[in-house]
């Protein structure tokens, strides 16, 4: 089954016949929009979020393949929403193709040059690599692999695209929460941050820890979960979904710019557990009102739906210890949202990101003074507002301000954006790396090593 969701089209028609999918000319039924987007089998909102605003370079008319059915009636409605909202409202033209054949028919028609892919994982490594196998760009949302034998296919996908030619990037948006970039970037001020401490497997140098929910607000409105997202076997067990992002982060920070190499890694323990959701809270988040047939074996004797959301590993990054860990509730408390801690301890300060209460679960940056020979806290200080007068160059506004640990750092609020316009600026980076040819050489080992490290964690806690 095929149904057209068109506003323009000669545009449509261009992409169909049209442009070579690897041309950086634009087509002139396409405008500037040279880089024409396929969303393949979305089921998770990030699909969605990649087009929460336009991009200059990038045609209106976008082609969805997938099949009929709530994931892709709740991915339209978000476009929907996007093209409808009263301020900024997108201008995104969908061309939806429904029939059971949805991935061979989109292999086939070569209708774009760009797939986005966010939604159920359990196919999501062998739609990356039959795609760079046809000749396409693929951005695609964590996690790229949710077991050790996606894993291989994985790491065939980066050699193929590699040979022909494309791009395989997934999306780290974490790395433009601004007092994370903070963190990294005065990590890199040895006056102040001093060398990476190694740490020890009971006490890592550095640690991060998030939180997240179940049942939310996305874009304005309570999020609809679809019910497999509580299968970790479609999902991905939190010890290969989310701590993609935070070993993402504890390579980018701690050893920036740096190509690494599986040899870098040691896991050294790993564990999973779980969340118990009741069927009410499942009807809440998916509007379900019974278990479907894959979830039953997780059922506990009273009915409980015990998932297993939560994993957390420590292992050895180049000789420096490290913890990652992520825990799933249900609800957040009353104004509060998902959270993240992040610690990096140097020589002479510990950079510590903390979220909770008391900064009114909004992220803050602190620098604490190490009690350590030769760390004078005035010293310190004086190499900190150099740091600061540094940073202003890149981040005008940014200062500090004494604290009962140390000193906090003070963000303009213009800064926090918001975890959903990091898609766009994920994308933006991305598209550069299209149209330019400059993604850092260190950008692709760095993907395999974060898969292989999440590979070995998902191993150990078995």
């Amino acid at each position: 089954m095929k149904t057209n969701i068109i506003l323009c089209a000669s545009a449509a028609a261009a992409l169909l016949a049209g442009c070579d999918k690897n041309s950086k000319a634009c087509c002139s039924a396409c405008g500037e929009g040279a880089i024409k987007l396929i969303t393949l089998d979305p089921g998770h909102f990030h699909a969605a979020l990649v087009q929460k605003r336009m991009y200059p370079q990038v045609s209106p008319a976008v082609h969805v393949y997938a099949p009929e059915g709530a994931d892709l009636k709740m991915h339209m409605d978000r476009i929907n929403g996007f093209n409808t909202r009263a301020e900024e409202p997108t201008a995104w033209q969908s061309v939806v193709y429904t029939g059971p054949d949805f991935f061979e028919k989109m292999l086939k028609d070569k209708a774009g040059n760009v797939v986005v892919l966010a939604g159920n994982n359990a196919r999501k490594t062998e739609y990356i690599l039959k795609s760079v196998q046809a000749g396409y760009n693929v951005l695609a949302d964590k996690p790229m692999a949710i077991t050790p034998k996606d894993f291989e296919l994985l790491k065939q996908a980066f050699d193929t695209a590699r040979e022909k030619g494309v791009v395989l990037y997934d999306i780290m948006t974490e790395r433009y929460e601004i007092t994370t970039l903070l963190q990294r970037e005065l990590s890199r001020f040895p006056d102040v941050y001093g060398e990476q401490e190694k740490g020890t497997p009971d006490d890592p140098a550095v640690t991060k820890e998030s939180v997240h929910h179940f049942c939310k607000q996305v874009a304005g409105k309570p999020l609809q979960r679809p019910p497999w997202y509580y299968d970790t076997t479609q999902q991905g067990e939190a010890i290969v979904d989310v701590n993609t992002h935070l070993t993402d982060l504890i390579q980018w920070e701690t050893f920036p710019e740096v190509a690494l190499t599986p040899a870098d890694i040691n896991v050294v323990q790993a564990r999973i557990w779980n969340t118990p959701v009741t069927l009410e809270q499942f009807t809440t988040s998916t509007s379900l009102t019974a278990w479907p047939d894959y979830l039953k074996k997780d059922l506990d004797a009273n009915g409980v739906l015990q998932c297993k959301a939560n994993g957390e590993f420590t292992y050895s990054i180049k000789g420096v210890f490290a913890k990652a860990s992520v825990l799933w509730n249900f609800q957040a408390p009353a104004g509060a949202g998902d959270t993240h801690f992040s610690l990096m301890r140097g020589t002479r300060a510990s950079l510590i990101i903390q979220q909770g209460e008391a900064e009114g679960y909004k992220p803050v940056l602190y620098v604490e003074p190490r009690r350590a020979p030769g760390v004078k806290k005035e010293e310190l200080e004086a190499a900190l507002k150099t740091a600061i007068a540094t940073l202003n160059k890149t981040y005008p506004g940014i200062a500090y301000e004494a604290h009962e640990t140390g000193w906090r750092i003070n963000i303009p609020a213009s800064y926090a954006v918001g975890h959903e316009a990091h898609f766009g600026q994920v994308m933006e980076k991305y598209l550069g790396y299209l149209q330019n040819g400059d993604m850092p050489a260190w950008e692709v080992p760095n993907m395999i090593v974060k898969y292989h490290t999440l590979m070995q964690a998902y191993s150990k806690s078995r």
